[in-house]
């Protein structure tokens, strides 16, 4: 830099951006400290326990002390872990060791429950198993190749799948079926579904839950996703409706009972390196009055439209997960998760769909309903 060009920078707009920066990369270093306190049981003594000093958590957990300290220390300058004060007749009452913690019952909720919509923790697992493909997508940088969804930390499948559950629990049967023409009735009555990309079949269960009559087909290509869905299946006492398979989204071929009445995509279009195959098998493999459903997270048309929490949020994860699988395998499309509404649709008309509309929204996901 210049002394002329250095003398033309704003400082006080230079340092509003090194402040944000500060506030980012608190933000980075406490999401994997998150994860180490789900997968210590930090949150959770904390939430089921009540308020505790270090010594005392530290006790409840069979944990070190001194780490349980600076953990708690952490959680609190973020907001995650509230600060009581000090611990009666202590000699120093607010020091880092003799202070109290506790969880609200918001924190509780967000980092304990995994039945509530604000549950948080699937995120952190999920971006933080994104983020150990750092040298991965370093060189996918230089040479423009992809790396496909199976080759990520374990972290990544059970982290997306507790990371987008809870809101198919808040919306899915409530929210979603019921804004496509006709299916919530036919589901009921009893029909055919399939989901594809299933993962580790939560979106299957809840909706093999909510419609016995009904009988449902996971498929995804990854085989241990696959093995664990069949258990959640089980679990749930649903898997006399439901079946899982190992086989590619451009796979879906009917069943020997028929087309199905109703085929799912959730959250997996854009992370597909061929999602126009994708489309096109399950056109010729939905019923000529049947639906597709396509789940897909937030994304806007428009760079301006973009640039807020949640786009930042999410053009960041396409870039460790969604584009590099999409990337990984021919013809590598490498839609990534902002692809926007109108890309999507057009790949459904150019699918052989009839008609592809936006039949409802929240504020992180847009749902289609494709007409054949």
């Amino acid at each position: 830099m210049t002394a002329t060009e250095h003398a033309s920078v704003d400082f006080e707009a230079l340092q509003r951006l090194v402040g944000q920066v500060i506030t980012d990369i608190g933000g980075a270093v406490t999401a994997p400290l998150a994860l180490l306190g789900d997968r210590l049981g930090l949150f959770t003594e904390l939430a089921s326990g009540g308020p505790a000093t270090p010594t005392a958590l530290a006790k409840r957990t069979g944990l070190v002390e001194r780490y349980v300290r600076e953990w708690l220390l952490a959680m609190a300058a973020s907001g995650y872990v509230t600060y009581e004060g000090g611990e009666p007749g202590a000699a120093d009452p607010d020091s880092a060791g003799s202070g109290r913690y506790r969880l609200s019952p918001e924190q509780a909720d967000a980092f304990t429950n995994p039945a509530s919509p604000g549950y948080v923790i699937g995120a952190f697992q999920n971006l933080t198993a994104g983020t150990r493909m750092l040298d991965r997508l370093t060189e996918a940088f230089r040479t423009g190749e992809g790396f496909g969804w199976h080759e990520h930390h374990e972290d990544m499948f059970v982290g997306t799948e507790r990371f987008f559950r809870p809101g198919y629990l808040a919306h899915l049967t409530g929210e979603w079926i019921p804004a496509l023409t006709g299916v919530a009735d036919r589901l009921a009555a009893g029909a055919l579904v399939a989901d594809v990309g299933c993962g580790l079949g939560a979106s299957t269960v809840i909706m093999a839950s909510a419609y016995p009559a009904s009988t449902f087909v996971g498929v995804d290509y990854h085989r241990p996703s696959i093995d664990m869905a069949c258990g959640r299946a089980a679990e749930a006492g649903v898997a006399d409706r439901v079946s899982f398979r190992v086989a590619g989204a451009a796979d879906l071929a009917t069943s020997a009972e028929g087309r199905y009445q109703l085929i799912t995509f959730f959250d997996c279009l854009h992370d597909m390196p061929d999602p126009l195959g994708a489309l096109r098998a399950a056109r010729a493999a939905v019923a000529e009055d049947g639906r597709v459903m396509l789940v897909e997270p937030m994304s806007w048309d428009r760079v301006s439209d973009a640039l807020n929490p949640l786009g930042r949020l999410l053009a960041g994860a396409s870039l460790f997960i969604c584009l590099p699988s999409g990337l990984s395998a021919p013809p590598a499309a490498g839609l990534g998760n902002q692809a926007g509404p109108r890309r999507t649709q057009e790949l459904a008309v150019e699918a052989g769909f009839s008609d592809a509309r936006v039949a409802t929204a929240t504020d992180f996901n847009l749902v289609y309903e494709l007409t054949p």
